[in-house]
């Protein structure tokens, strides 16, 4: 699965505090990865909907069993809002068990700065070695 473009389901205004969450998960076994995968269009079609995000993407190497997230939200209360809501609060319990490691970072960005890129989000996050080739 190649990397998913940045979507954009909510315009932030201008000159705004944006809070920006990343994450990292390896699945223990390619099962784990298939059931990752699985999940995506459903948590993907909540982001969407959800209030107060403004902006996602997801970069997936499921043979390496890994899995990136990037996204931008109003606040953090929004973030969380979506962590409990929909899809995304069962597939989580769901592939908990299957989770071998996960890495999780927020910070602050200006509204401006939006879209997100990678390579800073790679680099403010714990990667084992090898797992982003």
């Amino acid at each position: 699965m190649p990397t998913l473009p940045w979507t954009v389901p909510n315009t932030p205004p201008r000159d705004t505090e944006v809070h920006v969450f990343a994450s990292r998960f390896e699945t223990r076994t390619l099962w784990g990865a298939l059931r990752f995968l699985a999940g995506t269009p459903a948590v993907w079609r909540q982001i969407r909907r959800s209030p107060g995000a403004y902006g996602a993407t997801l970069k997936a190497r499921p043979l390496k069993r890994t899995f990136w997230t990037l996204s931008a939200w109003e606040s953090e209360d929004a973030l969380h809002a979506f962590v409990r809501a929909g899809a995304h609060g069962p597939a989580s319990r769901g592939l908990a068990p299957q989770m071998r490691d996960s890495a999780f970072i927020t910070w602050q960005v200006n509204s401006g700065d939006l879209p997100l890129s990678w390579p800073e989000a790679l680099r403010r996050l714990p990667d084992p070695v090898g797992a982003v080739s």
